[in-house]
């Protein structure tokens, strides 16, 4: 995910005598966490070249999670540095850049011919200059706020709505349409100027009213229930809140 996750080392020999040395080495653990995500997006092309839709998206929401925890790990390990940051988002430009698109164009996109890569190389180069952006901002945009929707929300969106599909054997005319629709909306808002809310301001060290506990397990019984369909609703209803929120905001100028 779109994170800080560094984890490059530089030591030097202090020993009496000798020249300082530099010996280089990256940290294990959080790479190996990116390492996953990668390779689940690596595997989702394959999925998808293969007619096995269901599995492609599967493994892209498992790189989600894969992608959330390795930051978190270099922090609370203390194995952060650049060399993890630029790994990071070399792993997000497949995971949820170049494999979502390909999972899409191959499942749907690919029958409206130019028109169907076209539409996925504009998610593709999308997610790519969300992620510059997003890495030229660290340290100054405000940590509450995403300018633009999250490649990850966005590869979420368009592999959630493949497996929805591909499910509950959702087929016809139509579908190819709406699948240009979503690919192209998800590329579009993640180079956009929407604010989405981050929840990097929410602080889970303090105590929560009881109900929230039973709110995060209904949460939990509904994915596991029907993974395709809440997972599908939670990322769309997320893309079109920050949508309709810039909407309001613009109307609401207007008057």
């Amino acid at each position: 995910m779109e994170n800080n996750n560094t984890d490059l080392i530089e030591q030097n020999s202090t020993e009496p005598g000798k020249s300082p040395k530099r010996n280089r080495g990256i940290y294990l653990l959080p790479n190996l966490f990116t390492t996953g995500a990668l390779f689940g997006g690596f595997y989702a092309v394959i999925a998808a070249m293969n007619g096995h839709f269901e599995a492609a998206s599967i493994a892209i929401f498992i790189a989600m999670i894969l992608d959330g925890l390795d930051g978190r790990v270099a922090r609370m390990t203390h194995t952060s540095s650049d060399f993890g940051a630029e790994y990071d988002s070399l792993s997000d430009m497949v995971s949820f850049g170049a494999a979502p698109a390909l999972v899409m164009y191959t499942w749907s996109l690919s029958s409206l011919g130019k028109i169907g890569w076209i539409a996925a190389f504009i998610y593709v180069v999308s997610a790519a200059l969300r992620l510059a952006r997003f890495n030229t901002q660290i340290g100054h945009a405000d940590k509450r706020y995403f300018q633009g929707l999250a490649s990850p929300v966005a590869a979420g969106f368009v592999v959630g709505f493949v497996w929805l599909c591909t499910d509950n054997n959702i087929a016809g005319p139509g579908m190819k349409y709406i699948a240009l629709i979503i690919t192209v909306g998800a590329g579009l808002l993640m180079v956009s100027n929407v604010k989405y809310r981050s929840f990097k301001d929410l602080d889970l060290k303090n105590k929560v009213p009881f109900v929230a506990i039973l709110v995060m397990v209904l949460i939990f019984i509904s994915i596991i229930y029907h993974p395709p369909f809440i997972l599908f609703s939670m990322f769309a209803l997320y893309t079109l809140s920050g949508l309709f929120g810039y909407i309001y905001r613009k109307i609401r100028k207007i008057k």
